[in-house]
């Protein structure tokens, strides 16, 4: 569309887009709707399985977008288990869900997938991705053991289905060291080895992780055309003022995380030195006029520095805005002053604040959407603000509704999404509505994530994968480190767990991964392994079992008949092992392979 300085708008094509007005810091985004001149049928937009569907093809039917029809049992079962729990289903699996003439036989594939211990670690996985978990890069105060014991008790919350709310108050409060407080790791992590959280990363990551929102801009300078300022910035980053390290080399102690200012912890060293001097002059060999009065003196400078202690604790936490030098209060994103006890945790106050704001459910569905449908109803999806608005009003409303009424139950929000006529849309598109990329009229493929990609292929060709300081067999799903050694998650894209930012797990496709799939000398020794899958499928002489096997095995279905022909047509033959080692490589490096669809 196009907006002349009038205020005259025109349409230009079919579609939705926003126009965003801005006046003295004020904005308002007003929405334009243009439907596409497709024939449609009513009874396209009526069928609903929960309440997700109905905004969905309401929507779909307001821009006359006609919606993909339901996607096979194949694809249904491949895709809720890759979506859901990151693994491959089994041949075997796939066999008994196919020959299941049950009604309900998706539903209950659902429930059974979302009690799984693979559901419990990748979703521990997604979590330790938005915390950024991870070893820092230059002088490690955690070491493994505190990042694995972060992710250990991740995946304890999922395991238990804690709620998200109670997960990030456990975390956004958190004290004590890495090993006993294990969520105590994110404070180590994002503060880094900054002295003052207003210098860290700190702020960045918890508007972005916890609220959707980024401030980091505003710590720099106050832009014209975005809500917050830098006085935002130093104002939101006081509410973590207290929170102080007290850093260990991992050879040598444990970190740990306190709400003892560094004030404090100044005063209480002039404490201890004042009372070591008044044991000195207690036991010292004076005249007994010289030893009393070097007694009192002592003890009145005892009690100096202990009021002292009480003078700084009582005194209101803070930080500097370095601009300006003026002293910022605890005050979250709404401008409203923290409320809280002298010599107290502002970090109490904010996370009340921080649960009961908008963008706190919002942030998690915008997540979860995405994970699942792989476009965010906000895009970016860590970016929610006023002037960047859900592409589907009404879905935002009755996903965040839902994940509130339901006390922030993540388990129960998975559940929803994989029940919906919406996400069990067929990938396949039509020339209608092929052009659409972000209102869901057919589930959007998406290249399998480094840590899934990996694991799809050790389970196919059943070698366990091995990564260093890992038991054999481990999944590279349950890695608690990021910075474990594998060229092969770096190269397909694994999050680094830098920032908060989603933009750190990479989804496109490159040429140097196509061309490691396809070179890799790994992945031919892989499907050779002697002890592997295809070695055991040799052994039988029934070509035809083989070739339904490694269907089974890579793309989770039967080969076709075109498929089956082409095979066949190269057998008997005296090299049948090299056949069939050739059709695992071509099938492991085509896109239904790599691919969730």
């Amino acid at each position: 569309m196009s907006v002349k300085p009038s205020g005259l708008v025109k349409a230009l094509r079919s579609g939705e887009a926003g126009v965003r007005i801005h006046f003295q810091g004020l904005v308002a985004v007003v929405g334009f709707t243009m439907p596409f001149p497709h024939a449609v049928k009513l009874e396209d937009y009526t069928t609903w399985k929960n309440v997700l569907d109905a905004p969905v093809f309401q929507k779909l039917q307001q821009l006359r977008l006609p919606p993909a029809g339901p996607c096979s049992d194949e694809s249904f079962l491949r895709r809720a288990y890759l979506d859901a729990a990151g693994i491959l289903p089994t041949p075997a699996e796939v066999i008994e869900f196919q020959s299941n003439t049950d009604s309900d036989k998706r539903v209950r594939a659902i429930d059974a997938l979302l009690q799984r211990s693979e559901f419990t670690d990748y979703w521990a996985l997604q979590l330790a991705d938005l915390l950024q978990n991870r070893k820092e890069r230059d002088h490690d105060v955690r070491g493994q053991k505190g990042v694995k014991a972060f992710h250990g008790w991740l995946r304890e919350q999922v395991a238990a289905n804690r709620s998200w709310s109670d997960i990030s108050r456990e975390v956004l409060l958190a004290k004590g060291n890495v090993i006993a407080q294990p969520q105590a790791g994110y404070f180590v992590t994002v503060v880094g080895e900054f002295n003052k959280v207003e210098e860290s990363e700190l702020p960045d990551s918890v508007a972005q992780s916890f609220l959707g929102t980024r401030i980091g801009c505003a710590r720099c300078h106050n832009h014209p055309l975005e809500r917050y300022t830098q006085d935002d910035f130093y104002h939101f980053a006081a509410c973590f003022a207290k929170v102080n390290l007290d850093r260990n080399n991992p050879q040598t102690g444990v970190s740990a995380v306190t709400t003892t200012s560094r004030d404090e912890r100044e005063q209480h060293k002039r404490i201890a030195e004042a009372a070591t001097k008044l044991a000195e002059a207690c036991q010292a060999d004076f005249p007994d006029e010289d030893k009393s009065k070097r007694i009192a003196d002592q003890h009145s400078e005892l009690n100096n520095q202990t009021k002292r202690l009480d003078e700084i604790r009582q005194r209101a936490p803070g930080v500097i805005q370095p601009r300006t030098g003026k002293f910022m209060t605890p005050q979250p994103l709404d401008r409203v002053e923290l409320k809280f006890d002298p010599g107290s945790d502002p970090r109490v106050p904010f996370v009340n604040w921080a649960l009961d704001n908008k963008n706190f459910s919002g942030a998690m569905v915008n997540r979860l959407w995405k994970h699942f449908f792989s476009v965010g109803l906000v895009e970016p999806v860590d970016d929610l603000r006023a002037s960047n608005p859900p592409s589907n009003a009404a879905l935002w409303k009755v996903l965040n509704d839902e994940f509130r009424n339901k006390n922030y139950d993540l388990r129960h929000m998975i559940r929803l999404i994989l029940n919906s006529r919406a996400w069990q849309l067929d990938s396949a598109t039509t020339p209608e509505n092929e052009i659409d990329t972000k209102f869901y009229s057919h589930y959007n493929v998406k290249r399998l994530p480094s840590e899934v990609l990996l694991d799809a292929i050790a389970a196919a060709t059943d070698v366990p994968n091995r990564f260093p300081g890992y038991p054999i067999g481990l999944r590279a799903t349950q890695i608690a480190d990021p910075g474990t050694e594998s060229y092969f998650l770096t190269l397909f894209g694994r999050s680094d767990r830098v920032t908060a930012c989603a933009c750190e797990r990479k989804g496109e496709v490159t040429l140097p991964q196509l061309l490691h799939l396809s070179n890799s000398e790994d992945l031919v020794a892989t499907i050779r392994t002697a002890s592997g899958r295809l070695a055991t499928l040799l052994k039988n002489p029934d070509s035809t079992a083989v070739t339904n096997e490694v269907f089974l095995a890579t793309l989770n279905r039967f080969p076709n008949e075109s498929e089956r022909s082409a095979i066949n047509s190269l057998l008997p033959a005296d090299n049948r092992d090299l056949i069939f080692a050739d059709l695992f490589w071509a099938l492991m490096n085509s896109k239904e392979f790599a691919f969730n669809h």
